[in-house]
């Protein structure tokens, strides 16, 4: 096993997952929080414009990510200046995006959608703004929520590198296939899927344990 093939495929899992999700979070995030105030429950409903938000996130929700993969290459050949199938882990980066951002516009909605509607009647009743409910009151309130919500996000594109093999992308769970299927490598394999399932549950106990943290009701409890 060649031990240095296995901490380039970390790396290059660790920075496709890390760019991938901060940017799927930019688009993410703000569609989120459009969704919810665009809502019946929302601070300003508009059915129209959320039917439009709506529609778009449940497109990119229905692509599967290999045919993002495929549907993407000019964009990707766009952005990079290069052919998609370079080899590059970078590669992945536009279409984890698209495969990820509209999930995560929904795990914002649901976590918004869970704050007590009282909450925010009691920021009303004090003269709060609708950007201060936002940030100061809906963002806050979810934060437990919102957290445990971006480690399952982060595990979700964890596995969507798995297709960055269809580009030459490289990752950890594409050498594993590698070293399992094409080559003769069964330990190498097996050692690329432990350090992925180590990751995942770094990732998850993580975000589980700093929900907990941050969570003010079971703290005072």
């Amino acid at each position: 096993m060649n031990w240095q093939y296995l901490f380039t495929a970390l790396y290059e899992t660790v920075l496709m997952t890390i760019v991938s999700t901060t940017v799927a979070y930019l688009i993410g995030l703000p569609l989120g929080v459009l969704l919810h105030e665009t809502s019946k429950k929302g601070l300003r409903p508009n059915k129209i414009v959320n039917a439009i938000l709506g529609t778009i996130v449940n497109i990119f929700r229905s692509v599967p990510c290999l045919l993002l993969i495929i549907v993407l290459i000019p964009v990707t050949n766009l952005v990079f200046g290069k052919g998609s199938w370079s080899g590059n882990w970078y590669s992945m980066v536009v279409p984890l995006v698209f495969a990820s951002f509209g999930f995560v516009a929904r795990m914002v909605e649901q976590s918004l959608s869970e704050v007590p509607y009282g909450v925010i009647e009691a920021a009303r009743s004090l003269g709060a703004s609708n950007f201060q409910i936002i940030f100061r009151v809906l963002l806050v309130e979810a934060g437990p929520s919102l957290i445990s919500g971006f480690a399952v996000c982060v595990v979700s594109i964890i596995g969507y590198t798995s297709f960055a093999g269809y580009i030459a992308g490289g990752g950890l769970i594409y050498q594993a296939f590698t070293w399992g299927y094409y080559g003769t490598e069964k330990v190498g394999m097996w050692v690329c899927i432990l350090f992925v399932v180590i990751v995942v549950q770094i990732i998850q106990e993580g975000g589980l344990w700093i929900s907990k943290k941050v969570d003010k009701r079971r703290n005072l409890g």
